[in-house]
């Protein structure tokens, strides 16, 4: 599916505003995890949006498996370590805990690697969940159906933060060429941006990495371009 170009920035955009602009900034940071989490989910996914957002706000880096519908490549594993095809699913090695249900995710993060807050954004049940499903709606399904592609030897990096429009562009793209990526969140107030800006050169996202082919770029477009040129069938 393709989209020009105003358009989606502006249904991205949106997102961000169903959203009340949750996933902007960090908080309630805790204990670091030793080895990185794993989460397998698909972009288009509101209840994995919920995950995502905590994730940035507690300034978690992330291995991404994703598994848009009628994806073959992570979506068997998933549903091989946990029983079933349900998303989000995250796995934290460092603890041997496997979870299902956006809530229940939430809840563990903000507990194990943060100060036990859930924000309040991701604690009002059905209403966190309604605006979360409307922000999906204005994505059309992008970041939702699988695309056929080549799988990268290495998993790519992706510098970013969950409210961004461009970075959720970027994020759907590799979410539907089933991508796995290392989520780098550099949210406003991330201690990891002084190191990013010296690594990358200035403080933008999103940013991509691949150690496949030693590119890396900004710019939302470019990105996009680049993963369909190298790894769209």
């Amino acid at each position: 599916m393709t989209m020009n170009r105003t358009l989606d920035v502006a249904t991205s955009t949106l997102v961000g505003v169903a959203r009340l602009g949750h996933g902007w900034s960090v908080a309630h940071v805790g204990p670091r995890p030793e080895r990185p989490l794993e989460l397998y989910e698909f972009e288009a996914c509101p209840f994995c949006r919920k995950v995502r957002e905590m994730l940035c706000v507690l300034d978690l880096d992330v291995m991404v498996f994703p598994c848009p519908r009628n994806g073959t490549r992570f979506r068997p594993r998933a549903k091989a370590l946990g029983g079933r095809a349900m998303f989000p699913y995250l796995v934290d090695p460092n603890t041997g805990t496997a979870l299902y249900e956006s809530d229940d995710i939430n809840r563990y993060l903000a507990k194990t690697y943060g100060d036990g807050t859930v924000p309040l954004a991701l604690s009002l049940g059905p209403l966190t969940a309604f605006s979360s499903m409307v922000g999906s709606a204005f994505r059309l399904g992008h970041g939702g159906v699988a695309r056929p592609s080549r799988a990268p030897a290495q998993p790519l990096e992706l510098y970013s933060f969950e409210i961004s429009p461009y970075c959720r562009i970027v994020r759907e793209a590799l979410c539907e060429l089933e991508i796995p990526y290392v989520l780098h969140n550099v949210a406003k107030g991330s201690p990891k941006r002084a190191a990013f800006e010296a690594m990358s050169g200035r403080m933008m996202v999103p940013y991509l990495v691949d150690p496949n082919t030693g590119a890396s770029m900004f710019e939302s477009a470019a990105i996009v371009t680049y993963l369909r040129e190298t790894y769209g069938a």
